[in-house]
């Protein structure tokens, strides 16, 4: 078994071997590379600005611009199906802290938790009065507002749940 991969891609030496770890918007469907045609309509349509246009191909969630409310705004104003609207719950993305956390780091912040509104993110104290994030990856709906907020960018985006990805033999 094998993934699809387009002649343009291999072309430009971007197999699409590792598109699985590609953050498509909300509503992403398991034949997304497929069915989009990188219209753009979906990055128009977001109001938060957050989906961008990739230099690989389709669109892509960028949380260096805001946070994702779900608002299913993006899979709407898709044409081609790649993303539906009914789907936008099933988002498989969920931060995870990296070390270069300030507060690991000796440095006294909490942007990540003053901004997560399903309250995902905590800080345990630890000796010496520092505190550290610890994060509940069952409460995190992977929206970005952390990763938004984070001054030393320390948030970075895992997928715990498989994407599904089109096969062909």
């Amino acid at each position: 078994m094998a993934s699809r991969h387009s002649r343009r891609d291999i072309l430009r030496g971007a197999i699409r071997h590792d598109r699985a770890q590609i953050m498509r918007p909300p509503g992403a469907q398991p034949d997304f590379d497929r069915l989009c045609d990188d219209c753009g309509a979906c990055s128009q349509a977001c109001p938060q600005r957050i989906v961008r246009r990739s230099e690989h191909g389709g669109p892509v969630v960028d949380f260096r611009h805001g946070a994702c409310t779900f608002c299913g705004d993006c899979a709407r104003a898709c044409p081609t199906g790649a993303l539906v609207a009914e789907d936008i719950g099933v988002w498989p993305w969920r931060a995870s802290i990296l070390s270069s956390c300030l507060s690991y780091n000796g440095v006294s912040c909490r942007s990540c938790e003053d901004a997560c509104e399903p309250r995902a993110i905590r800080f345990r104290l630890q000796t010496g009065g520092r505190a550290v994030p610890v994060l509940d990856q069952q409460a995190c709906t992977g929206c970005g507002e952390c990763a938004f907020t984070c001054p030393a960018q320390s948030v970075a985006f895992e997928c715990p749940m498989p994407i599904k990805m089109e096969i062909t033999a």
